[in-house]
């Protein structure tokens, strides 16, 4: 019969025992005496009371890193600076040159101007049809060589026709203006039917025009609104900081610029008893384009300030006093077709340096790491304490 084994307690007495022997043999290092095993005078129990005594405060107040009622030092990790790798950039500022701003402005004016020749068509209003219609074709054709010469050449602007990717904002662009061109075009030639001659094959074309142009205008018209404001859905998808924060305020910037560039375009060509559909535009335009500009200028917090500072900041000030006067003498000027005039040239420039400023104030935040590390900083701290998590710039427990 094999002999009975010790119990686990048993066991773990011996070894308390033989680890309380050894440290009799040893002595200490701050006074050279040998450790006493007794009733908290021994080294082991002096740590830990220790250990208790700076643990304690913590767990008693309910606080993480706070006072010591107990005394001693606190002990605080430095917050770390947000300044990157030798002072560069964290992230890779946008290789888009002013092409780009100018891109999206044309766009705009071509969307804008769309919408005005089908309101000049279903009014009635020959002068803003004739005008919105030719300026839809210019502005589309302007924005196709803008976007080719950032592409580098033409062919990939037909390689990117080879699949449609929704969830890419550059592939639906592409496919928007594919849908948009060809309506634009045939509505703005339909406007040369009454020069073309009455008889032959001429004058059947030019009989058949007017209704081809109708469908073409109502065509683009209805693909206007998504033109105007996937630029601003794709700016808003990029790693920028000052575009991808302001993702809600884009898209409503872009639409408001589109209706009062196009509202521009009929002050100027049209006479003031056909430019009430302009005038109209005009207001909505500049209420969507100031309160956008507004809110990116007052709600992104840190990320704001790319958008009130510098060459971005002066933009943006004159498009809204642009705006403001060209909507005010649009309404009191109804008389009058130099004030007229006046209203729509200051609209068009208004929606011009909107979006410059837009453009370059996204390319400021993403030029200063400042803008990319705070941000990221206060969001982790934001879903730590969500969480119920320590924060990495909190006290550390005492040791």
């Amino acid at each position: 019969m094999s002999p009975q084994r010790p119990e686990v307690g048993e066991i773990f007495r011996r070894f308390r025992d033989r680890l309380a022997a050894d440290g009799r043999d040893r002595p200490t290092a701050s006074t050279g005496l040998p450790a006493v095993n007794g009733a908290g005078t021994g080294i082991s129990s002096g740590v830990g009371q220790q250990r208790r005594t700076a643990e304690a405060p913590g767990r008693r107040g309910g606080r993480r890193g706070g006072g010591r009622r107990g005394g001693g030092e606190e002990l605080r990790v430095p917050e770390a600076e947000f300044t990157s790798y030798y002072g560069r950039p964290v992230l890779k500022a946008p290789v888009w040159k002013w092409d780009i701003a100018a891109y999206l402005f044309t766009g705009g004016l071509a969307a804008g101007s769309s919408l005005l020749a089908a309101g000049g068509q279903l009014t009635g209003r020959p002068a803003l049809r004739r005008a919105g219609r030719v300026t839809a074709l210019a502005a589309v054709s302007a924005s196709a060589v803008f976007l080719v010469k950032d592409l580098g050449r033409p062919a990939r602007f037909h390689h990117m026709l080879r699949v449609a990717k929704l969830t890419s904002p550059m592939s639906v662009g592409t496919w928007i203006l594919t849908a948009y061109g060809p309506a634009a075009g045939v509505a703005a030639i339909a406007e040369a039917a009454g020069v073309l001659p009455r008889h032959g094959l001429l004058g059947l074309a030019g009989r058949a025009l007017p209704s081809v142009g109708h469908v073409a205008g109502l065509l683009a018209a209805g693909t206007a609104p998504a033109l105007a404001t996937y630029t601003g859905v794709l700016l808003a998808d990029t790693a920028v900081p000052s575009w991808h924060e302001a993702y809600p305020e884009l898209p409503v910037i872009f639409a408001g610029s589109a209706l009062a560039s196009g509202a521009g375009v009929g002050l100027l060509a049209a006479p003031p008893a056909q430019a009430g559909p302009a005038r109209r535009m005009a207001v909505a335009g500049a209420a969507l384009e100031l309160y956008g500009a507004h809110r990116v200028e007052t709600r992104l917090g840190l990320l704001s300030e790319p958008y009130r500072q510098g060459s971005p900041g002066r933009l943006l000030r004159a498009g809204r006093m642009l705006t403001a006067g060209g909507v005010a003498g649009a309404l009191l000027g109804r008389r009058s077709r130099l004030v007229g005039g006046l209203s729509g040239a200051a609209l068009l420039a208004a929606s011009v340096v909107t979006r410059f400023g837009i453009f370059y104030g996204g390319v400021a935040s993403a030029r200063d790491p400042r803008y990319t590390v705070v941000p990221q900083r206060e969001r982790a701290d934001a879903r730590r304490a969500g969480m119920d998590l320590p924060s990495d710039r909190a006290v550390p427990p005492a040791m």
